[in-house]
């Protein structure tokens, strides 16, 4: 017989007999009380247990986390708390657990405490919603470009280029690192190499899945990215995910199109499929809201903060007009921005993307056309010859969580636009050739998975919305 997970039993609301449940404890009261728990939601089972009818010995192998199955029948409850529970007339203890060395308690932990149980974390009411959540987005993501015709591709996950033009990128070589075989210049001869050439891991899908657009049309990768940025902060991960549509045709205002659309039905997802997962951090926000300062607590609840992004339309406006109400603005003219804006050409921090969605515009922001010096080569290149066809869209409490562009598809500016970056184009001669074979107007963007995670879910660090988060000097578990 099958079992049903904890999660269905509460959905049925009805009593049942000789029903079986298998899971965790979360707690066991007076031997009589467990609370069971099997991850399928964040709610418990409480299962009473007669312990007259059961060997002292066998109850004592129960104890906060042991695995255990309960066969009993489900009936209204007798206790506050709870609507049904469940009346033990079989236990099966699978695995112990050693109540004087588990660490996950019924007690309150702190985050950083719980980043160095990762193996254990999920086992608690936080985690275990904000990876519930970040499975149902990650299904949300497929099903919306499924449903959208587009078709899923598997980039390389090791790559002899750097899309990014960042160079802070994981090597990934054969060669001894004590002894390395050497050329004729005294540097590390990577022809020897196990690729017979440089290589790295990748920090985008992006340009290969552009070949790929321009036979498919409609493409998206979603996988893993590597950044060799040592970045010790709540913002920044060696190992991420990323979602990247390459749209054939798309010009900038199809990318942002297809952009707002795409966030505003994964969001809603969340809404429609998660509300017990999202209610809970919601007041685990609102507690922690509590022990801020008042100027620095957020205006807007978990809920409330993504219905603003699903129910507003999206702002749209020019990094030349950004710059110039950021210029004018009270906190730059009264010095109180960290980064103060002295001038077109700067890149922009959070606290001014921030500022543009939360105090100015009150709703997302798509800021377009950038200053080309601080944007990729791939970007094309305006008319203005000074900026290109960029675009970031930014949201409330967080900023950036979504970058892309129409890409150059003229080749003569593509190649005058890497000679000038000092580019090699000997590197990338196919993303050349799609220039010289059928060339087209396309677009696309990438969104960091775990920025998406961290926002819907109200996380503060984006260490704790990645089940095994890779840092600077840490590669755990």
């Amino acid at each position: 017989m099958k079992t049903p997970t904890i999660c269905q039993l509460l959905l049925e609301d009805k009593t049942a007999n000789n029903i079986t449940v298998q899971g965790w404890v979360r707690s066991f009261r007076s031997n009589r009380f467990i609370a069971l728990n099997d991850g399928s939601t964040g709610q418990n089972l409480q299962c009473v247990v007669e312990f007259e009818q059961y060997d002292p010995a066998l109850l004592k192998k129960i104890s906060v986390g042991a695995a255990v199955k309960l066969t009993g029948d489900i009936t209204e409850s007798e206790g506050a708390g709870q609507k049904y529970e469940l009346k033990v007339s079989e236990i099966t203890v699978y695995g112990t657990s050693d109540p004087e060395t588990y660490p996950i308690q019924p007690k309150k932990h702190s985050l950083e405490f719980l980043r160095e149980k990762a193996h254990l974390r999920v086992r608690t009411n936080t985690f275990s919603a904000v990876m519930r959540l970040r499975s149902r987005l990650a299904y949300a993501v497929h099903h919306y470009f499924t449903t959208q015709s587009f078709y899923y591709v598997h980039t390389p996950i090791i790559t002899g280029s750097d899309a990014e033009g960042a160079g802070e990128m994981f090597r990934v070589t054969t060669l001894a690192p004590q002894n390395p075989p050497l050329n004729e210049e005294g540097k590390v001869n990577y022809k020897e190499d196990f690729f017979g050439k440089e290589t790295n891991l990748t920090v985008s899908g992006q340009l290969e899945a552009e070949t790929y657009a321009m036979a498919l049309g409609k493409v998206y990768t979603f996988g893993p990215t590597f950044r060799a940025e040592n970045s010790n902060t709540s913002r920044h991960l060696a190992e991420f995910w990323m979602i990247e549509p390459e749209v054939a045709f798309n010009d900038l205002w199809d990318n942002m199109d297809l952009a707002e659309d795409f966030i505003k039905y994964v969001i809603n997802d969340a809404l429609t499929h998660c509300k017990e997962d999202l209610i809970f951090l919601e007041s685990r926000l609102l507690e922690e809201e509590k022990t801020k300062p008042q100027a620095d607590r957020s205006e807007l609840s978990l809920i409330e903060k993504l219905k603003f992004v699903t129910e507003n339309k999206f702002i749209r406006l020019s990094y030349t007009e950004a710059v110039e109400i950021l210029m004018q603005s009270t906190p730059n003219k009264k010095k109180k921005f960290q980064y103060p804006i002295e001038g077109w050409g700067v890149d922009l921090q959070s606290e001014h993307e921030r500022y543009l969605v939360e105090k100015h515009f009150k709703c997302p922001v798509v800021l377009y056309d950038y200053p080309a010096e601080i944007k990729a080569f791939y970007m094309r290149l305006n008319e203005d010859q000074k900026t290109v066809r960029a675009m970031d869209i930014l949201f409330p409490g967080i900023g950036e969580i979504v970058g892309g562009s129409q890409r150059e598809e003229r080749l003569d500016v593509l190649e005058q636009r890497m000679e000038a970056l000092g580019i090699d184009p000997k590197e990338l001669w196919w993303y050349l050739d799609l220039r010289k074979f059928g060339t087209a107007p396309h677009a696309g963007f990438g969104l960091g998975f775990e920025r998406l995670v961290l926002f819907v879910t109200g996380m503060t660090n984006i260490r704790d919305v990645i089940p095994f988060p890779r840092t600077p000097q840490n590669a755990e578990f």
